[in-house]
């Protein structure tokens, strides 16, 4: 589970991406601007989209669950008395604040310190980069695998790693900031404040020097805002990570399962200023017992992003087109990576696209499954009866009144204009974008509007700055950036539909396959040296078939920017409105929508029902040979090398993995699971399939979080990797120099 979190990160946490380029024409250029972002007609009718099912009357009587939204609570609002009712255990400010302290946060995933010297746990997919940028020539160390033998040799990294070491409640200032103004304007004075407020806070903490770095983090749709004062620590060193195979056992077939047999940890150190690891004030200890059914547990981490405060016309809105699109997008984009590696492997490699494979199947699998949800009538049901019991205890409070069943009924609105524009959303979804375009669409988004300023006579400066960004555009092979033009192509041609003017003026009887090869062969835009000769020479005009594609989509794509720009204004403004209210109604007993700001998840580690049969707590290294075993060499279910030959002293009865019902989406990835104690039992790093629909309800019958069993990492090191360095300090918190100090000291005990 990566932390999706799954990838584009957007208004309100979704999925639309404005590219400003495209907006900008008609400001500088001969285009006519759009002078009002308000929703307009479009020129076709919409494709037809997915509707959601109707509910069976039976489902329509379902009720709201206590934990629909879920369980992940913000430190500075922890329910202290739910914990105790709960558990019998009421932890004081201090256990709180070691669990905070010991607790680390990545640019994509959580980690822990668990040594008094800087070390470091994580999922082995949060650490891949790394693995990928400390090879050295010749090595293969995502294949296979890499530990630092001696202190010495453990490896500099690019990364840096966050610690959040205090929290401030700003939420009268940015209140009393954005009160009174317009939906247009709100976004631009929060920035304001939050600017100001970031800097002056961590002005008081020693400021860039000292490593602060200040997150300004709304809650509950903004009802409150909290200063989080992060450490960065920038010497960030890789420790041990092992194969790609055993830390990606069973690979996207076994992606959000349970049973897992998956061994996704990876070790890394923090180092000060002065080169020495540093020594933290609190480190989670390892566990020697682990865990047993029913254990209660806690998962400190931060988890990426949930939408469980959404309206239901939100969702129905997901339901019908948002979420099923995104899933196509990187289903198709996938492919035609997956298609590009096959045919060149080598090339692939270099481009670490591997990588990016697997994080765009990890998305594809998680929101395939978050659309599928929605065709769980219960799942609605319960969503509607919860904003029914809200809009009638607002009813109850003279302060609230008839105004929050009005707001509700406008976002409903909003989402009604959004259905017109259901076609656009899937044939511009996330257009322009790096990640998933084709280099050319890049350069010709930027070239038509390049060309365009320089026909209106635009100044120097205006058209230097144009032309460079066109020229930073990297290139793509041949074979991938066709395959990317070519699923670009595709979605026009089935969201607009093969009728559609603009999608005949592009193909023009061609299949979306022969078109982009067509428009490549034929465009100066196809790689960075025929884009600058153009550019140099004049050669690049409107005539150029890349340039005449954005040319015929360009109007009905300002138009559905401009709309749901105008859309994501009114719904924020709403949602925060209904934030405040929901606050003021539930308090913090309902908890706030992740925002991958460090959150504190309670659970107890139990199994459930799947598939007519009923899963287990935790499986064991005999199940990971069972299915190496019955699937074989060669699949998803292989063997490293080194794990073919074991040691007879390798305990197959340890467990490997277990799931816990604690509340966990992506970003949570890497998170620690400790007990009461504050030891670490466990290492997040998945949810089960059932888990998928977390985005916007939790359901505690079936929501499962997937971890690695702290006594199946220690057994594999001490084991398979010889990693007695690591054996010793993760036992002992002994941190010695090289291996043969580390058979020393384990000998002479």
């Amino acid at each position: 589970m990566t932390a999706n979190d799954y990838s584009l990160r957007t208004i309100q946490g979704r999925f639309l991406l404005i590219p400003a380029l495209v907006l900008a024409v008609g400001c500088s250029t001969s285009t006519p601007p759009v002078s009002e972002p308000t929703p307009a007609a479009p020129e076709e009718a919409p494709t037809e989209v997915v509707q959601t099912p109707a509910l069976p009357s039976a489902m329509t009587e379902a009720k709201a669950g206590e934990f629909d939204n879920g369980k992940m609570w913000a430190f500075e609002y922890a329910p202290l008395e739910y914990f105790a009712e709960t558990y019998g255990f009421q932890p004081d400010n201090a256990w709180f604040e070691k669990a905070r302290l010991g607790t680390l946060r990545l640019s994509n995933c959580s980690a822990s310190f668990v040594s008094p010297n800087g070390l470091v746990i994580t999922n082995h997919h949060c650490a891949r980069e790394s693995v990928t940028e400390v090879s050295g020539p010749g090595e293969a160390l995502l294949d296979d695998g890499f530990y630092a033998s001696s202190l010495g040799d453990e490896r500099e990294t690019s990364r840096s790693i966050d610690q959040l070491i205090a929290i401030q409640d700003v939420t009268a200032e940015v209140h009393a900031a954005v009160e009174g103004t317009a939906a247009a304007q709100r976004a631009q004075a929060q920035q304001a404040i939050v600017n100001e407020l970031s800097q002056r806070i961590a002005a008081e903490h020693g400021g860039e020097d000292a490593g602060i770095v200040v997150e300004i983090v709304g809650l509950w749709d903004g009802a409150k805002y909290s200063a989080y004062v992060f450490r960065r620590y920038s010497d960030l060193r890789l420790v041990m990570a092992p194969e790609l195979q055993i830390g990606f056992f069973g690979g996207d077939y076994d992606n959000f399962t349970f049973p897992r047999y998956n061994l996704d940890f990876s070790f890394y150190r923090i180092y000060d200023e002065e080169g020495n690891p540093v020594e933290p004030e609190f480190w989670f200890e390892w566990s020697e017992g682990g865990v047993e059914q029913g254990d209660a547990v806690f998962v400190i981490g931060s988890p990426a992003s949930t939408s469980r405060l959404q309206t239901v016309a939100q969702l129905e809105w997901r339901a019908a087109a948002e979420d099923r699109t995104i899933y196509e997008l990187y289903k198709s984009r996938a492919d035609a990576m997956q298609a590009f590696y096959d045919q060149d492997p080598e090339t692939g490699e270099e481009m670490d696209l591997r990588d990016e494979i697997s994080n765009f199947r990890n998305a594809e699998k998680a929101y395939y499954g978050q659309w599928q949800g929605f065709q769980n009538p219960e799942y609605m049901a319960r969503r509607r009866d919860s904003e029914r019991q809200f809009r009638e205890a607002a009813e109850r409070d003279p302060a609230l009144g008839p105004r929050i069943g009005q707001l509700i009924d406008q976002m409903a609105g909003i989402q009604s204009q959004r259905m017109e524009y259901a076609a656009d959303w899937g044939a511009f979804i996330a257009f322009g974008s790096p990640a998933f375009e084709a280099a050319a669409v890049q350069r010709a988004q930027m070239a038509y509007i390049y060309v365009s300023a320089s026909q209106a006579g635009a100044p120097p400066d205006a058209l230097a700055d144009l032309k460079g960004d066109l020229l930073s555009v990297e290139d793509q092979p041949d074979a991938l950036q066709q395959g990317l033009f070519a699923a670009r192509l595709a979605d026009f041609e089935e969201h607009l539909g093969a009728e559609s003017p603009i999608v005949q003026s592009i193909l023009r009887g061609r299949t979306p396959d022969a078109a982009a090869a067509a428009i490549l062969a034929q465009s100066a835009l196809a790689d960075a040296a025929s884009t600058a000769e153009a550019l140099e020479n004049g050669s690049l005009t409107t005539q150029d078939p890349a340039i005449q594609m954005i040319g015929a989509i360009l109007e009905r794509l300002r138009a559905y920017l401009l709309a749901f720009r105008g859309f994501a204004e009114q719904e924020a403004t709403i949602a925060s409105e209904l934030g405040r209210a929901r606050f003021d109604v539930y308090g913090i007993t309902i908890p706030p929508d992740a925002t991958f700001s460090p959150r504190i998840a309670d659970g107890v580690v139990k199994g459930y029902e799947y598939n007519g049969t009923v899963a287990p707590v935790y499986t064991t290294l005999y199940g990971l040979y069972d299915h190496y075993h019955s699937y074989g060499p060669g699949s998803d279910w292989d063997l490293p090398p080194r794990w073919l030959s074991p040691p007879q002293t390798l305990d197959l009865a340890t467990p490997v993995n277990f799931v816990l019902t604690s509340d966990t989406t992506g970003g949570n990835s890497g998170s620690p699971v400790i007990n009461a104690e504050l030891e670490v039992v466990g290492l997040v790093f998945d949810g089960n399939i059932e888990s998928l629909p977390g985005d916007y309800i939790y359901d505690t019958k079936v929501n499962r979080t997937v971890a690695v069993d702290v006594r199946g990492i220690l057994e594999a090191l001490d084991e398979i990797y010889d990693a007695d360095r690591i054996v010793l300090e993760l036992t002992t918190g002994q941190l010695v120099e090289t291996e043969a100090e580390a058979d020393a000291v384990i000998s002479g005990r």
